[in-house]
């Protein structure tokens, strides 16, 4: 099995050493390399390649989250796993939107970090299960008519937009995967968050969820 290189980002050297000892006990993965804060990352990544990040939410000098929107961007094919103690659903939200495919709690690094990483190298999403029971609950209280989402007028195509923006898809891939422009993509993106109501991608992703155009379990 071919090894799958990792980076890890935290500013708290002794918690980073205990991820380290944790990805050490696990077959076919390696550190390559280590950070303390948002831009020696960034510098990292013009050297080396790894295939997944795992870094902090909090860190010095560039924020985790801000990183991630720069890793996205620059190294788009690099996988992003959030280590975080908050359990707040917003965080989580946060966290996708900034291009994270997965929300990993730190109290739960012990038991989760390889299930963790499995799913995100599959290409799927991951989110830590204690936060999981929150989404949930948010979920049904929602579809069981305790709050209101905005009323729905999205044509079929902006559907499967909607859709694919939740399952972590870029607007290029989209718009490859439904051939169609980058900018036909943006405009259907525009037109969503218009007829929803909704201010940014983070909005994007709750609403998504709440709605089931994606789920978490699969």
């Amino acid at each position: 099995m071919q090894t799958y290189r990792v980076i890890l980002a935290d500013d708290h050297v002794l918690f980073r050493q205990g991820i380290k000892r944790l990805l050490g006990d696990m077959k076919g993965i390696e550190v390559i390399a280590e950070a303390g804060d948002g831009l020696e990352l960034l510098s990292l990544l013009r050297k080396v390649r790894p295939q997944m990040v795992i870094l902090d939410i909090s860190m010095p000098r560039l924020r985790g989250l801000e990183a991630a929107k720069e890793i996205k961007t620059s190294f788009p094919q690099v996988k992003i796993l959030v280590l975080s103690m908050h359990k707040n659903t917003e965080y989580f939200y946060t966290a996708l939107s900034s291009g994270a495919e997965g929300y990993l709690l730190k109290e739960d690094a012990d038991r989760e970090l390889y299930t963790a990483i499995e799913k995100i190298r599959k290409g799927k999403r991951y989110v830590s299960p204690i936060l999981m029971e929150e989404l949930s609950r948010d979920i049904i209280e929602l579809r069981g008519g305790h709050r209101k989402l905005p009323s729905e007028d999205l044509s079929v195509r902006e559907k499967e937009v909607l859709k694919l923006v939740a399952e972590g898809k870029t607007s290029p891939e989209i718009a490859e995967l439904l051939y169609i422009s980058v900018r036909t993509v943006q405009n259907h993106r525009a037109n969503i968050m218009r007829k929803l109501n909704l201010k940014n991608t983070t909005d994007l992703l709750r609403y998504a969820y709440r709605r089931g155009y994606t789920s978490l379990l699969n």
